[in-house]
């Protein structure tokens, strides 16, 4: 599989299935925190969450920041860590566009709650997991057969 593929197959499943985890690479204990991830047809190759200014991410990431996801799918067919930067912004035209009656519920102030603020996560490079054949695999380990040979072409390492 080309690396475009494993690409379109990351970004198809963070649009289905949202949560990523996001952390800085400076944090020495590489905390990172569950975040709700929303891709904007207007900015593509950006990552954009919707946060409050009280966050403590939001607050260190003023000025871009080298930062990652990881990312499992709900059916775990697909894992990815991402590395990019992240930034504070507030960019009226993305909030019109991605703003929803969940993302509605976090604010009391509507759009214009003063706590409001979006982190925009560029990635740099991932690399990704295609976990698919779980059950062929496993079959194959009973049967006594190796399953490593059905993963030698599920990992990809990707420019973004």
């Amino acid at each position: 599989m080309d690396d475009r593929k494993f690409e379109r197959k990351l970004w198809d499943h963070i649009e289905s299935d949202r949560t990523v985890m996001l952390g800085l690479t400076s944090d020495p204990a590489g905390h990172s925190r569950p975040m709700t991830a929303l891709l904007d047809k207007q900015t593509p190759g950006e990552i954009w969450f919707f946060t409050s200014t009280e966050n403590e991410l939001a607050q260190q990431a003023a000025a871009p920041m080298p930062a990652f996801c990881a990312f499992a799918s709900k059916g775990h067919e697909l894992f990815a860590t991402i590395g990019g930067t992240v930034q504070t912004i507030l960019d009226r035209d993305v909030v019109d566009r991605l703003w929803n009656a969940f993302i509605a519920a976090w604010y009391e102030g509507g759009k214009d709650d003063p706590k409001l603020i979006l982190l925009r996560f560029t990635p740099a490079e991932a690399e990704i997991w295609l976990n698919e054949h779980s059950l062929v695999a496993g079959l194959k380990l009973l049967m006594g057969r190796d399953p490593k040979q059905d993963y030698d072409d599920k990992v990809a390492k990707v420019d973004l």
